[in-house]
């Protein structure tokens, strides 16, 4: 695959545009040719369109039907499929996941501002109002409530080198975060990955690299190119010193010129997509190197931090975690595990307040309660600040700011100073508290509609003309009601109602019956013999199949009162939307620090009662490279036992015992102990509690992992090379402040070779790189390594043989394992009987060849087994095999004697 394959390709049309156009058509191009790289969604009455190849593309993804719209100059058919408008953002997730970019062309003037602008036959001006991408989204029915959805930025440099640094900028524009990291250009993958990206934004010119392809191929992301002149550090630093309001960045960092390039091309390109309309973004805030924990792709893939290997959250580290009780406090939880701390005051003030909610389980419970009701307000606020609110974010920002208010007074009334932060952080200042006042005093309680021009969601009371106009509305049906009943006098007609639709607004309905005789009611005088100011004069409106309509004087005067006060009603209800919404934009800057501190507060009340639940334990943090675990379990692991059933283990590595050599069958637990302890180092810097009864960590620079791989085909790379590559990475970054986990490194590969490597591989480790290291395997040979190398520690899972059978205790004791039981696991697992015997005679042989050096002795490929002539075993003896005497009833003991009778007979 090419790096341009890699990238997302333009979509749909191509200039040059068709001849022989319609003017819609013309205009239609116009938008396409403007956004050539977008699926156009082109609003036409109550649907969007999509044309020509557009709709080809569409029509499968969104399993609709693909038709036409009549036929070019040439005379071929226009492809064309649409969606109904009020419902089009059901059908965006898919396209979006499709990888496609979506364009919302709007019309932006009414049909009666057209005719006034250019008479009868002028169009209805259209434009596109947003681009939709992966990147970009705000909306919660296009989102993950627990995910944060980051676009970022990348700035390659000319030659990417072990020394050359590049540009990362990322952003999450529902809620407003933006980060920038100053990286070596190989780790640029490593960062996008914990970062999580979304979209990420890339110079055409570097995506045709092939060094940057090959950086990036690990990377699950949708890469959107854009021109290098987009990529202009001037230009960049401009927008963000406009953004700000200042006149230079120093007071935000000290940035690298890369990331400011970074930084400005993305609020950019979030800026066009947005057409103009920009979300509320926080300060620019910087990452320096050591600030965070760093893992590799692979690591992360390994350690299933946020999602399994099948891709499923269930069965993840941060899904046995997550008890939060808000969207953003889930959010802050995935942060904080794919970027753990390294910063130890910020890891101790977050364990802090962890253990004050342990102590205080009274206000625990009070502050869960309110958090339960607190909706998602970074969201709600990003949407307003971008004027594409409806009533329901407001409401969602009134009851978050309630529910802000009971908190902070709990807290008060618990009078701890433990809580002293965050209690000045979640304090309402009387600008918020105005606004406060001021959601609660307009919108009703409960049931606000999704559209400001539903109208309704004013409550009573709030406005003097308001209640007015409703009255007339509600008077204009009660008349409405009181007019069907006299014109029902009046003609006899019991059956007549009075009905409205969108077309004829208000009229009067008979059966075909008696319509007739309203045809002449009411008629001139001299026409009849009653005078016509006796009667009621109806009007003939529209005649069906089974139905006469009629209209009067009466009735078109009352629906033009009824469609005055609604119309009214709806402009004042407009007007105090537009005022709560400018006021919430005014106070943006206020409410994005109450919402942050919200969710810390969420996931530390969630952290105490799990801790409390399962028994974690606060952690230690220390300067040096200890890791001492006293009873370690692996969270996931746990959480899916019965409790009390997992069975834990000790961890102590220090100086002198930094480096585990870890031995024992399949299936004892080895990867779990490796697995478990890398999530608990993982979680301690996280500022969370550890499942154990005892964790003494030392800060931990980088974590590496490596325990199981796969083929790569995408990049053409086997199961061993996958294997090769990573510990090629481990061995090249890890520092002597690195945690590595390495589990059967050359197994992929030949038995001499494999060894080989696992040998070379446990002295660098030990003489190089001096990290804290787990290296578990099945070469029983290494075991030797602890008479030269001082800091080895031999390891093993143990196990209890008993009548042939093993026991796994998955408890590690001391010294190494002294056979792997491989074939016991292989009988376990259902291998046929047959091929176990014969295991076990193959084994025999090579233990007694075991310190020969000629390979050729070793009898692997031989047909024949001592004793039997080269035939198979004897029926008798594999029936022997398969039993277990103490398992047979006096019965089943009867019947096999006879079966062996038998198959022992000439």
């Amino acid at each position: 695959m090419s790096a341009q394959e890699k990238t997302q390709r333009p979509v749909g049309l191509t200039p040059p545009r068709p001849k022989g156009l319609t003017p819609m058509m013309d205009q239609y191009w116009d938008v396409k040719e403007a956004h050539p790289d977008c699926l156009i969604f082109y609003r036409m009455g109550d649907f969007y369109e999509l044309f020509y190849d557009d709709a080809v593309t569409a029509a499968p993804v969104l399993d609709i039907a693909l038709t036409k719209r009549g036929k070019g100059a040439d005379g071929s058919d226009v492809p064309m499929c649409g969606v109904p408008a009020h419902s089009y953002e059901a059908y965006l997730p898919r396209l979006i996941k499709a990888g496609h970019k979506v364009a919302i062309c709007e019309q932006v003037e009414t049909p009666e501002e057209a005719k006034k602008r250019g008479g009868h036959k002028a169009l209805v001006k259209r434009d596109v109002v947003r681009v939709m991408t992966a990147g970009t989204l705000m909306e919660d029915n296009l989102l993950q409530g627990h995910e944060n959805n980051i676009i970022a930025a990348l700035v390659l440099p000319r030659v990417i080198t072990t020394q050359a640094m590049a540009g990362l900028s990322w952003m999450d524009i529902s809620t407003g975060v933006f980060q920038t990291q100053a990286v070596p250009a190989q780790d640029a993958a490593m960062v996008i990955d914990r970062i999580g990206a979304k979209e990420l934004l890339l110079c055409d010119t570097d995506a045709q690299n092939p060094d940057a392809f090959d950086m990036l191929g690990a990377v699950q992301t949708s890469i959107t190119t854009q021109p290098r002149s987009l990529f202009d550090a001037k230009n960049a630093q401009a927008r963000l010193l406009d953004l700000y309001g200042v006149k230079t960045l120093d007071g935000f960092g000290a940035f690298e010129g890369v990331e400011v390039t970074a930084a400005g091309t993305l609020l950019d390109y979030v800026r066009r997509t947005q057409k103009g309309a920009c979300p509320h973004i926080r300060t620019l805030t910087r990452l320096t190197p050591g600030m965070v924990m760093e893992m590799d792709v692979a690591t992360r893939r390994n350690l299933e931090i946020l999602k399994t290997l099948g891709g499923e959250r269930k069965g993840s580290l941060f899904h046995a975690l997550d008890t939060t009780r808000t969207a953003a406090g889930a959010r802050l939880l995935a942060t904080r595990l794919s970027a753990p701390s390294c910063d130890m005051r910020e890891i101790n003030r977050r364990l802090d307040v962890t253990a004050h909610m342990i102590s205080a389980p009274a206000l625990r419970e009070t502050l869960s309660d309110h958090l339960s009701r607190m909706p998602d307000m970074e969201r709600a606020l990003a949407r307003i600040t971008v004027r594409r609110g409806t009533p329901r974010d407001l409401g969602m920002m009134r009851d978050a700011l309630n529910e802000i208010f009971n908190m902070r007074r709990a807290m008060q009334e618990a009078d701890d100073n433990a809580l002293s932060d965050l209690m000045e952080r979640l304090a309402l200042s009387p600008a918020i508290m105005g606004l406060q006042d001021r959601l609660n005093e307009l919108l009703i309680p409960e049931g606000l509609p999704t559209l400001a021009r539903d109208g309704g969601f004013i409550r009573e009371g709030a406005s003097t003309q308001l209640d007015e106009y409703r009255s007339l509305k509600k008077d204009g049906r009660d008349r409405i009601a009181a007019l069907e009943r006299a014109y029902a006098e009046e003609t006899d007609i019991n059956t007549l109602k009075i009905k409205h639709n969108n077309v004829l607004g208000y009229f009067i309905e008979v059966s075909s019956k008696h319509g007739d005789r309203l045809l002449g009611w009411g008629a001139p005088q001299g026409a009849n013999d009653q005078p016509a100011s006796l009667r009621t004069h109806f009007a003939h409106r529209q005649t069906l199949a089974s139905a006469i309509r009629f209209t009067t004087t009466a009735l078109s005067e009352l629906e033009s009162g009824i469609a005055q006060s609604v119309e009214r009603s709806q402009a004042i209800e407009q007007e105090l939307f537009d005022q709560m919404v400018t006021q919430v934009i005014e106070n943006a800057a206020a409410l994005s620090p109450l919402a942050e501190a919200a969710s810390e507060l969420d996931l530390a009340t969630a952290q105490a009662s799990l801790a409390q639940d399962r028994q974690y334990t606060r952690p230690q943090i220390f300067e040096d490279t200890r890791l001492q675990i006293t009873g370690g379990r692996h969270p996931v692991v746990e959480a899916s036992l019965p409790q009390g059933e997992f069975i834990a283990n000790d961890a102590r590595m220090d100086e002198g015992t930094a480096l585990w050599l870890i031995t024992g069958p399949n299936m004892a637990g080895k990867s779990t102990f490796l697995r478990q302890n890398a999530l608990i180092a993982l979680m301690a810097q996280a500022g969370l509690y550890v499942p154990a009864k005892a964790a003494e960590i030392g800060l931990i620079d980088r974590l590496f992992s490596r325990v199981g791989a796969a083929d790569d085909l995408a990049r053409g790379q086997s199961t061993f090379m996958v294997e090769m590559v990573e510990t090629a990475a481990i061995l090249n970054r890890a520092t002597d402040r690195s945690f590595v986990i390495l589990d059967e490194i050359g197994r992929g590969t030949a038995t001499f070779d494999g060894l080989s490597i696992a040998w070379a591989t446990l002295e660098h480790l030990h003489e190089v790189n001096a990290c804290r290291c787990l290296f578990a395997t099945h070469y029983h040979e290494l075991s030797s390594l602890s008479d030269t190398l001082p800091r080895l520690t031999c390891a093993r899972v143990d196990v209890k043989e008993w009548k042939g059978k093993i026991v796994f205790l998955h408890k590690l004791v001391e010294g190494a394992a002294d056979q792997s039981y491989g074939i016991h696991v292989a009988k376990i697992a259902g291998v046929p009987g047959a091929v176990i015997t014969r295991a076990r005679q193959i084994l025999q042989n090579l233990e007694k060849q075991k310190g020969k050096n000629d390979m050729n002795a070793l009898p692997l490929f031989e047909t024949a087994q001592e004793g039997t002539n080269g035939h198979e075993p004897h029926p008798a003896l594999q029936i022997l095999e398969d039993i277990t005497p103490d398992d047979l009833t006096p019965r089943e003991a009867l019947d096999l004697l006879y079966a062996l009778k038998d198959q022992t007979r000439p």
